[in-house]
């Protein structure tokens, strides 16, 4: 079975994020300054073995990848920004890895392509109006070649994670990519005129069940269902709740032993090709202060059962269909991470490691 994890490289300094949001801006800044709103609350959230880290070494990707290892993660997913026209973002961890050679462990990229707002909240609880910062375009065929042939050095390297020869490739917001299919079509024969067996497409979703039908026509090849979301309320009773939260300056809380029910389904078990994730905490707080929402009570022993339970779904699948993603390595400004920390050190990892053992029993 493969576990396929989420990967932010949100954690070096680039000139645009110091002209956005200050000079050495990182996902750090907003890690350091989050604080508990609630009785309970954990928060701030603390690395421990990796520290503060700078993605800029190597040293600390070749620990990432270690304690990945441990856990039984098979493979990152890199999180991949271009907007179009050339313009990339946070690409320089990735290029690294695929530079050096290191670590050896296997990857494959997931394409963010959402536009980015500056959007943020002050200490007084008032929202900033949007302002783009950089638009997710789609300018087409030069521009998708262009796109392909940056990322080819990656798509040759032996560590890229394929699925029956094809390369792996998460789409983060299909309903929104203009002309698709096109772009898929392209990109398919621009790999086989270099000798590559063309891509394995993969759409994500945060409605499986609401989506299916469109991405399938969309000629995907498989569907990564990431339930995250709000919990199963009333538009009504969700409304009423939403307001009382922000009245009170709390932000949106969920028991992460609920949720952690809703976060696969018979959906995942049924459909072959639809790989369901894994959630090992939530807390959005650190970025959005009391208009985010939190997983309350998320632990690794919780963890353990959710991870084995997503693991019992796939195990009975063909081998090549056998794939669960992991949401995320280290998204810490979403209290969503694996990597150690103060509170539990590696819990989250040896809770992986424990539903991976007892799901081969």
């Amino acid at each position: 079975m493969q576990i396929i994890s989420f990967y932010l490289p949100q954690y070096h300094s680039t000139p645009n994020n110091d002209a956005w949001w200050g000079k050495g801006f990182t996902e750090w800044t907003n890690v350091a300054k989050a604080k508990k709103l609630y009785p309970g609350h954990y928060q701030p959230k603390v690395p421990s073995e990796l520290g503060f880290y700078n993605l800029k070494y190597p040293e600390i990707r070749n620990q990432q990848a270690d304690l990945a290892k441990e856990a039984g993660v098979t493979g990152f997913c890199y999180y991949h920004y271009w907007f179009g026209n050339g313009h990339e973002e946070l690409d320089f961890p990735f290029k690294e890895v695929v530079r050096l050679k290191e670590p050896d462990f296997p990857f494959c990229l997931c394409w963010a392509n959402e536009t980015w707002y500056k959007k943020f909240w002050n200490s007084d609880g008032k929202v900033q109006s949007k302002k783009v910062l950089v638009e997710q375009l789609y300018p087409g065929e030069n521009d998708n070649r262009a796109h392909f042939y940056s990322l080819l050095d990656s798509f040759r390297d032996s560590r890229y994670i394929r699925i029956n020869g094809k390369l792996l490739f998460v789409i983060y917001k299909p309903m929104e990519f203009e002309r698709l299919e096109d772009f898929m079509l392209q990109w398919n024969q621009l790999a086989e005129k270099e000798g590559l067996n063309g891509f394995h497409f993969v759409a994500y979703s945060l409605h499986i069940e609401q989506e299916y039908d469109k991405l399938k026509k969309l000629q995907f090849n498989a569907i990564c269902s990431c339930r995250i979301g709000y919990g199963r309320q009333s538009k009504i009773s969700g409304l009423i709740k939403k307001c009382a939260n922000i009245l009170f300056g709390l932000p949106r809380i969920f028991s992460y032993n609920k949720m952690k029910k809703q976060l696969v389904s018979d959906f995942e078990r049924f459909h072959e090709d639809v790989y369901p994730t894994m959630v090992p905490n939530w807390d959005h707080t650190p970025r959005s202060t009391k208009y985010g929402y939190v997983y309350h009570g998320a632990t690794p022993e919780l963890f353990e059962q959710h991870a084995l339970d997503v693991l019992n779904h796939i195990k009975n699948k063909k081998e090549e269909n056998k794939i669960c993603f992991l949401k995320s390595w280290n998204e810490w400004g979403e209290g969503n991470y694996m990597e150690p920390d103060l509170k539990y050190g590696r819990g989250w990892i040896n809770a992986l490691k424990n539903a991976v053992m007892k799901s081969k029993e």
